[in-house]
C-alpha cells in the first residue's frame, strides 16, 4: 500500500519527555512525531537526562500547531518557533517553551522520530 491515513488518536508509541510527551507513528513507512511540551519545559532539564548529550543532536523538520518555542543553537543563533511556522532546526541546539501555552507541533524526520526522548 503506497497511500495511507493515520490519526494521532492511535499512535504507535507515546514517550514521556519530562514535562512533555511525544507521540510516534509510521505512515506508509514514514515516521511522524507529534510533540507537546508544557509551559516550563526545557530541553536541558526534561530531555538532556534521557539523551545524555550537552545539546539536542536531532534534526527537526516540523510544523508548529500552537504555542511558542525558543531555540538557541550551539553557535549562539536564537530562533523563535510559533504557531503556524514551518521549521528546520539542525543538530546542536537547546529549546524551551515560551509563555503559558503548551507548544505543539508535528515533525517529519526519520532519525528524530525514532530516537527522540528514547532512553
Amino acid at each position: 500500500m503506497d497511500s495511507a491515513v493515520r490519526n494521532f488518536g492511535e499512535p504507535d508509541e507515546v514517550r514521556p519527555a519530562g514535562n512533555g510527551q511525544v507521540s510516534l507513528m509510521e505512515v506508509a513507512g514514514a515516521p511522524v512525531m507529534k510533540i507537546r511540551f508544557e509551559p516550563g519545559w526545557r530541553w536541558s532539564e526534561d530531555v538532556k537526562p534521557i539523551a545524555r548529550t550537552d545539546s539536542c543532536q536531532g534534526n527537526h523538520l516540523g510544523y508548529a500547531i500552537s504555542g511558542s518555542l525558543g531555540v538557541q543553537t550551539d553557535a549562539g543563533e536564537e530562533l523563535t518557533v510559533a504557531a503556524g511556522d514551518v521549521y528546520v532546526i539542525k543538530p546542536g541546539h537547546l529549546a524551551w517553551v515560551i509563555g503559558d501555552e503548551p507548544f505543539e507541533g508535528v515533525e517529519f524526520e526519520a532519525r528524530t522520530a525514532q530516537e527522540y526522548a528514547k532512553p
